[in-house]
């Protein structure tokens, strides 16, 4: 978690005033344009531009805290849904905001902590948010600090693919409107350990071959930017994740190979895989050697996924890693949209994850014990 006056990472904890019921989220163009800067926490990648903080990456959020009944928010470009909470608890919805001022009024008085999350995925270009704005009658309140850290590394499933859907066959449109990031297994395993997260997946990518053979930089290649559409690379030597979650395959798998892929056969396809998803897991440890990492994969594609991710472990294993472990993840009902998890299946993946956290050997900070 990012804040704007240094790093520092936050925690959601229980404020001495709730929101009460009709807190309200609603544009305000009339709001002033010289209004004070709200404190700013960011929890992802962000790149600045003039004008805002641009992200990319899915489940990017922002928090900020304040004295008082009242807080602004810039959108300089929406994403298709974002999440709305104070205090902890949801408030609105916003579906394909249109860009400017937004109030969120109606609290009590107090200090209030103020969330937004992004929940739907945008690959095609960023999005841009302008920051928190002190309202009249608000003063700015300490962001309180969250020390345990979770990165997710995936594809279509960890991005939460349509995950609030119960129908298989969707619309492109269909799978923008049910897909919730916030309410996928990721940040649910988080909110279990009150822990801050980054999202590092994007929706048909593979280790080393994209969803039947599609374009684009494969999830290892647009891993080091800060936008994955774009150059910037990562800087931020503040994030440092006590536990690494990834889960890569589905799409190097799930179709046949075309004429004129790079593979001469499935063979080497599966080759290819391990030595490259083991090349990318020790970038990772390289990185975070603190950090363990857990590969999981569901049983789909005849086992293939699991079976092969289960040999990057081996493999890393038998080079003297024993931090990389493997987690199968089996019987996923894939009820929603084009055969991905359900809301049901992310929360058995949620379940499964936290399980196999807690028998690791403790990662978490020693300073939890004081908290």
């Amino acid at each position: 978690m990012a804040v704007r006056t240094g790093f520092a990472i936050v925690l959601l904890v229980a404020l001495p005033a709730l929101a009460p019921a009709e807190v309200r989220v609603a544009p305000d163009p009339g709001a002033a344009a010289a209004a004070t800067p709200a404190p700013l926490a960011i929890g992802g990648r962000t790149a600045d531009v003039d004008g805002g903080l641009a992200y990319q990456w899915p489940g990017v959020y922002f928090e900020t805290a304040v004295d008082g009944g009242e807080v602004l928010f810039d959108l300089r470009s929406g994403p298709s849904t974002l999440h709305v909470l104070v205090d902890g608890e949801p408030v609105t919805t916003l579906r394909a905001p249109a860009a400017g001022r937004y109030r969120v009024s109606g609290m009590a008085p107090g200090r209030h902590q103020v969330r937004l999350e992004t929940a739907s995925e945008h690959q095609a270009a960023p999005n841009v948010f302008g920051g928190f704005l002190l309202a009249d009658g608000s003063t700015p309140a300490p962001l309180p600090r969250r020390h345990r850290r979770i990165e997710f590394i995936g594809d279509s499933h960890t991005v939460g693919y349509a995950n609030t859907s119960n129908t298989r066959e969707c619309s492109a449109e269909q799978v923008d409107a049910s897909t919730d990031t916030a309410a996928a297994f990721g940040p649910r395993v988080a909110r279990h350990y009150g822990a801050d997260y980054r999202i590092h997946a994007i929706s048909g990518r593979g280790v080393v071959r994209n969803y039947n053979g599609g374009p684009g930089d494969t999830l290892p290649r647009a891993w080091p930017r800060r936008l994955p559409s774009h150059d910037a690379a990562e800087v931020d030597t503040g994030w440092q994740p006590q536990v690494v979650v990834v889960a890569l395959g589905t799409n190097d798998f799930s179709t046949p190979l075309r004429p004129g892929e790079p593979w001469a056969d499935r063979d080497a396809l599966r080759a290819d895989y391990v030595r490259h998803y083991a090349g990318f897991v020790r970038t990772l440890r390289s990185r975070w050697p603190q950090a363990p990492v857990v590969l999981w994969a569901t049983d789909m594609a005849g086992g293939e996924i699991q079976l092969h991710a289960r040999q990057v472990v081996q493999l890393l294993g038998d080079g003297g890693d024993r931090a990389v472990s493997f987690l199968p993840v089996s019987g996923l009902d894939l009820q929603a949209c084009h055969w991905h998890p359900s809301a049901a299946d992310h929360a058995a993946i949620a379940a499964a994850l936290v399980a196999h956290i807690d028998a690791l050997p403790a990662p978490w900070p020693q300073v939890d014990a004081a908290d």
